[in-house]
């Protein structure tokens, strides 16, 4: 199976959660969040996409240590919200989910904010 998966070992076999899936996970459920104005492109990803290589988790990375998942994610701020507030239910938010959806009880989240956007 995939490096990038979180194996859950279970008395009937092993269950594989691929990084894609949390990543999927973590895109729709950030947008619900008020004053979310969108994901930021980690350092690097913007040159990876101009020489043609795809990047499926534009502003979210997730690692998986001692059957813990670690989400950084990487947001922009609508102009107007508070940074702290939007920050924090992005947090609680994306733990929600991923705890709820894949039943993994360890996980952590840590929410970077990169920019404010201002309405057109």
């Amino acid at each position: 199976m995939a490096e990038n998966s979180i194996i859950c070992q279970e008395d009937r076999g092993n269950i594989h959660i691929s990084e894609d899936v949390i990543v999927t996970l973590v895109k729709g459920a950030v947008a619900e969040v008020e004053g979310f104005a969108g994901l930021s492109n980690a350092a690097g990803a913007e040159l990876a996409e101009l020489i043609g290589i795809k990047t499926v988790s534009k502003g979210v990375k997730v690692a998986f240590e001692d059957e813990t998942i670690i989400i950084d994610v990487i947001i922009n701020v609508s102009y107007g919200s508070s940074i702290v507030s939007v920050a924090r239910e992005v947090q609680e938010k994306l733990l929600s989910t991923v705890q709820s959806v894949t039943g993994i009880e360890k996980a952590k989240v840590n929410v970077h904010v990169a920019g404010i956007s201002f309405e057109k």
